[in-house]
């Protein structure tokens, strides 16, 4: 099992409830992840054969957008990948960007293809995911992805899904037999943890209980979470009255909240109450440098996996 940050919290829980707490830091574990694909990028060079290579589309000129393609295609430096960033015009058409898939679509070269959303209005998501070959299928969304992960075959597995659970093997956390809830029921975080989580393997094995906005009894339900994983997108959702001692939580949020007291006019909020929820953790991940650098380690796990699929 590998050591996280020890913390020791004050907070206005009996004594019982005083407890250390371990971060799931995602930043760290990120870096690790990198640095082993750097190393075994650097063998695949040694032994003459091709380097992975990474294809993003970038459509107009949303800053968040901006933001997360940049830290993608820094990633890709730091290890050693072929980059490629495509960027289109935010009034560009549907057929025009199919077009742009197609051509890296049979580009031998051009291992793993995203494209950044969201996409402007008139496009898809839907025909653009479909599009993109299920081979460069590096977000792992593909219907055929997402069919061969439910039947437990080889499969891309989209990457903050994918992350979590590779933040939960780098620390050794037990996932057999456990109760895992999920808050959230979308199909990029929601839906693929809860299969994920259940498959027969490790990290896996839990019974999996996934929650959503309509649930009647969610707070009894989370209570009896010795995982929970927090995706809903609403600031703070998850208190301490929801959570058991010695729960592991993943938060999954990130919102921008007005906060007069930045400088940036804005603060940065997960889906968990961190303050009073954090004391009763066993682990917790922070927000922000916990999912968010895991998602774009998966990222490049998967592109890795695309090119190491043609040796």
């Amino acid at each position: 099992m590998r050591k996280g940050k020890n913390i020791i919290f004050g907070c206005h829980f009996p004594r019982l409830y005083l407890c250390a707490m371990k971060l799931l830091d995602g930043k760290l574990v990120s870096q690790a992840v990198k640095d082993r694909l750097k190393t075994q990028t650097e063998e695949r060079i040694l032994q003459g054969k091709k380097v992975p290579h990474l294809a993003a589309i970038l459509i107009g000129n949303n800053g968040a957008s901006e933001t997360y393609v940049a830290s993608k295609v820094k990633s890709c430096s730091e290890i050693g990948y072929k980059s490629t960033l495509i960027r289109l015009d935010a009034g560009v058409t549907q057929q025009e960007l199919l077009f742009k898939l197609n051509e890296l679509n049979e580009d031998f070269d051009v291992d793993g293809i995203l494209v950044q959303l969201p996409l402007p209005k008139g496009i898809s998501e839907q025909k653009i995911i479909e599009t993109i070959f299920p081979s460069k299928d590096v977000d792992g969304f593909h219907p055929e992805s997402v069919g061969r992960m439910v039947q437990g075959l080889p499969a891309f597995y989209p990457a903050t899904p994918y992350g979590i659970l590779l933040l939960l093997e780098h620390y050794g956390i037990e996932t057999k037999g456990k109760h895992a809830v999920v808050i959230g029921r979308s199909n990029i975080v929601g839906r693929p943890i809860s299969i994920m989580l259940n498959k027969n393997e490790y990290p896996g094995n839990c019974t999996v209980t996934v929650c959503h906005s309509h649930t009647p009894n969610l707070k009894e339900i989370c209570l009896q979470g010795d995982i929970i994983i927090a995706a809903l997108g609403r600031p703070e959702f998850l208190k301490a009255d929801m959570v058991k001692h010695g729960a592991v939580v993943v938060d999954v949020g990130i919102t921008r909240v007005a906060d007069e007291s930045k400088k940036s006019g804005f603060a940065i909020k997960g889906d968990v109450d961190f303050e009073n929820v954090a004391p009763l953790c066993s682990y917790i991940t922070p927000v922000p440098g916990g999912v968010g650098p895991m998602t774009i380690a998966a990222l490049m796990m998967n592109t890795f996996k695309a090119c190491a699929a043609k040796d």
